[in-house]
């Protein structure tokens, strides 16, 4: 069985439906800052997108052509891989009911092709709440498919604690877990990563930047917990220079602890929740971090912004556009939500209600 408290249960249903404007907003920055000044001459460029389902998808999304630029000029893109891959579902019902993910190899392939995430610059967490939702036998399937496809992965109990990939010039440590499990905990354990990572002095000595991507927090919340925001910094506390969380399907804001950086929670990048969700679960959000590769300044973050988009429904696939091109009453509406959850630019949000 899931392990999710009761008290989050019960309010799944109503936050889904609303989500949520309440809790603690002391902290936060604005979504975008230069934290090198000037910049340095080499840089990494690490994309981070939110979670990734075809629930909401027949067929593979329509990009606005900046945001496909944007993932390409990436030179690692990191994700979230909400939905087990298999050819055939194996939880029929749970799986046209929406509350079991799965798609197809051929989705996730043509999806990539039409937000411009070359494969062999994408790095996916399998370390979330539904990765087992087809069954073992779903899991094993879904490694073998992103093996095949040369798509790397991080968050299983079989890669280590700390997993490395290159990025540019840099060797990028990841550690991803999920503090949520939809299935019983001794086959969940067995394979998916549920504790943070200690960074043990020999697993991180030949890397230059760690980054940790915890899949935390309540759902359609758009500020995080204090349980979350300590483990953030509990998780800067053990190394992590970035942090980029998931699981939330709402954008939530960005927060500096130390030197660390940690971005709580992106929203989806590819519809997960329902094909229909309320509009503000359907802002979602890239976070693109600059990282020094220059010999002074070596993994230390040079920059960082948040690009927010809205996924609009069709018939059998979303479409990604950027906010800026929205128009109307809908624009509108996303500027006023955005404006509540994040600070103006050299400002810092202050406690409150909306």
């Amino acid at each position: 069985m899931s392990n999710y408290p009761l008290s989050y249960k019960l309010s799944w249903l109503p936050r889904l439906l609303r989500p949520s404007l309440g809790g603690d907003r002391s902290g936060f920055v604005a979504p975008a800052a230069t934290l090198i000044d000037p910049p340095p001459m080499r840089t990494v460029r690490l994309a981070f997108v939110g979670d990734i389902s075809a629930v909401a998808n027949r067929d593979a999304p329509e990009c606005d052509p900046a945001i496909a630029a944007l993932l390409s000029s990436a030179d690692l893109v990191v994700g979230n891989c909400e939905s087990p891959i298999v050819e055939r579902p194996r939880a029929l019902v749970g799986t046209w009911l929406g509350t079991r993910h799965a798609m197809s190899e051929r989705f996730l392939v043509d999806a990539l092709a039409a937000v411009g995430v070359a494969r062999d610059r994408l790095v996916l967490s399998l370390a979330n709440n539904h990765v087992l939702d087809q069954g073992i036998a779903g899991f094993e399937e879904t490694v073998a498919a992103l093996d095949r496809l040369g798509i790397r992965t991080i968050g299983t109990l079989a890669g280590g604690p700390v997993q490395r990939h290159a990025g540019g010039q840099l060797t990028i440590g990841f550690t991803a877990l999920t503090l949520w499990r939809n299935t019983d905990p001794a086959p969940f354990e067995k394979r998916i990563s549920m504790r943070p990572a200690e960074w043990p002095r020999d697993a991180v000595s030949d890397i230059d930047f760690a980054c940790a991507v915890p899949h935390w927090d309540w759902e359609f919340r758009h500020f995080p917990r204090k349980a979350t925001r300590a483990l953030a910094r509990q998780l800067a506390e053990k190394g992590a220079g970035l942090i980029v969380g998931h699981h939330a399907h709402v954008v939530q804001p960005v927060e500096r602890v130390g030197g660390s950086l940690t971005a709580y929670g992106l929203g989806d990048f590819l519809g997960t929740a329902f094909a229909r969700p309320p509009w503000p679960a359907r802002i979602g959000s890239i976070f693109v971090v600059d990282v020094s590769a220059d010999p002074a300044t070596r993994g230390m973050i040079a920059a960082y912004r948040q690009h927010f988009f809205m996924r609009l429904a069709g018939k059998d696939h979303e479409w990604l556009v950027p906010v800026e091109a929205l128009d109307g009453p809908l624009k509108q509406r996303v500027a006023a939500r955005l404006e509540a959850i994040f600070p103006a630019p050299g400002t810092r949000a202050i406690p409150g209600k909306v």
